[in-house]
């Protein structure tokens, strides 16, 4: 029997993890890449959270799933790991959320599933759905007997110092409810009731908030690490020196609730909440990894970690996930195959990528991989501790930065129509090339320039680089256009079919 939890932490980047090196206290996660394997060069696809998981769960670069915004929605053609998964019998429950907005071609006009670009992922369950919003988790706070405001969201604002932190303690506020009663304890909780319930095989997606704003952690996560300690900002001395390396950082700058607070004892509390959450969340997941070895049910489940994305939380002077820097996609992945024992522990450096997970859940099931797929199977790499001849070089994802519902702020102050708001990024070892649409291009030297200061596009020395990369970006592209059917041909003895990779 093979059973698959599939988690995701919303918003946590790469370095978070002390088995790292960081700061940040996770030894339960730490445990888990101990008996697992870590992936240390891994990145998200797209931002923010719709198309990152719109890339995470149908394997696909969103050049060809094409969900490039929140709420932008996701063709109905394409297929994804969860309703694969059902093809060997498997109903996945979902605790938590996608993200997904559904195709409006499939449902009346006024089904509640076109109301969000929340709703669940065809093919799966929704045991638990929780949105950025947990109303499910705000009703029973309200059964527990707290006074919960509507809308619920203001339960953060109202019952902590969130906004005037400079006018608090030391340390930011606690939420006004014990760790117990957090929304990451309740998922948990349901998460395990959910398992102890079956009777055979069972594939759990568990899709937690956190540390996802709002960033209001609960006693004790609140004042685990002090906000004196966490003013190292990876930026340049101010927002203008650091607006000037392109328009599109510029224009960012000047966007409400995207320009990280001038003040850096605010910027360093957000930081000491963010980190709390994460902790907090590596505690939960620890009391979840203990039922499952209690239960026998450890030896016999993959279990993957990973995020939707990372954040800047005050790093080049940015608040949220956006635009190129490596910090908005770099995020962890632990992945724990039971039938891997000769790689427990080992870090893997090679480029990884969220289109990877859909490809090595369905090898794992020993299910064929649709052709759709632009990402490649983990399996071998987790049996053999060995990187294929023909794995990637560079990670690579895109963003699409238009506003379809606003229809303004970033288009109109760069001057572009919604189709130019687009960019690409190739990020080697070595060199980082960011293509626009219809902006000037980027290129860092990653080995000179670690933290991504000084846009070499236009020196001299480098063009002959820039060039390489441009032209290594278009054949990328090229190699991963839609090809769902282009190894099917139709002949005078039927359909014949000709699957090569897409190596």
């Amino acid at each position: 029997m093979k059973n698959i939890l599939f988690i995701t932490a919303d918003q946590w980047r790469a370095e978070c993890l002390s088995s790292l090196g960081h700061q940040v206290q996770t030894p339960n996660l730490d445990a888990l890449a101990a008996d697992g394997m870590s992936f240390t060069q891994h990145f998200a696809n797209a931002v923010p959270c719709g198309p990152s998981r719109a890339s995470l769960h149908t394997g696909m670069y969103l050049q060809n799933h094409r969900s490039g915004t929140n709420g932008t929605p996701l063709d109905a053609r394409h297929t994804n790991w969860a309703l694969e998964a059902r093809k060997k019998g498997y109903d996945p429950a979902l605790f938590g959320y996608t993200d997904t907005a559904n195709d409006p071609r499939e449902f009346a006009a006024d089904h509640e599933y076109l109301q969000s670009y929340e709703g669940p992922l065809p093919g799966i369950s929704p045991i638990l759905m929780m949105g950025t919003f947990p109303d499910a988790w705000a009703a029973w706070l309200g059964d527990q007997g707290f006074d919960v405001p509507d809308p619920n969201w203001k339960f953060y604002t109202d019952k902590a110092d969130v906004d005037e932190y400079e006018d608090g303690g030391p340390v930011p506020a606690p939420l006004a409810i014990p760790k117990e009663l957090h929304d990451t304890h309740f998922m948990i909780d349901r998460t395990v009731d959910y398992i102890d319930q079956q009777d055979g095989q069972w594939c759990v997606h568990l899709s937690l908030l956190r540390p996802h704003p709002p960033w209001v952690a609960p006693a004790p996560y609140n004042e685990l690490y002090p906000p004196e300690t966490l003013k190292d900002f990876v930026r340049q001395p101010d927002m203008a020196t650091e607006g000037a390396q392109h328009p599109l950082l510029e224009a960012y700058l000047n966007k409400p609730r995207v320009g990280a607070p001038l003040d850096d004892n605010k910027t360093a509390r957000l930081k000491a909440s963010y980190f709390g959450l994460m902790t907090e969340v590596d505690y939960n997941l620890g009391r979840l990894f203990d039922y499952l070895k209690k239960s026998g049910q450890w030896d016999n489940t993959l279990i993957i970690f990973t995020s939707d994305h990372g954040e800047q939380i005050g790093d080049h002077w940015l608040i949220g996930k956006m635009g190129y820097f490596d910090a908005s996609y770099h995020i962890p992945l632990i992945i724990r195959d039971p039938d891997a024992t000769n790689t427990r522990g080992l870090q893997v450096k090679a480029f990884t990528e969220n289109v990877d997970i859909m490809p090595t859940m369905l090898d794992w099931l020993d299910l064929d991989i649709p052709h759709q797929c632009d990402g490649k199977s983990l399996i071998s790499i987790l049996r053999s501790g060995e990187i294929p001849d023909y794995w990637r070089d560079a990670a690579h994802w895109e963003l699409d930065f238009r506003d379809v519902e606003a229809g303004e702020t970033l288009e109109q102050s760069l001057g572009l129509t919604q189709h130019q708001c687009s960019l690409n990024v190739l990020r080697d070892d070595r060199y980082k090339y960011v293509h626009f649409t219809n902006l000037p291009p980027l290129f860092f030297d990653l080995q000179r320039d670690p933290n991504e200061f000084v846009n070499q596009a236009n020196n001299p020395d480098y063009l002959p680089l820039v060039l390489e990369y441009a032209q290594k970006m278009l054949s990328w592209r090229m190699n991963h256009d839609e090809q769902t059917l282009t190894h099917l041909a139709l002949t005078d003895n039927g359909v014949v079919s000709r699957p090569a990779p897409r190596y």
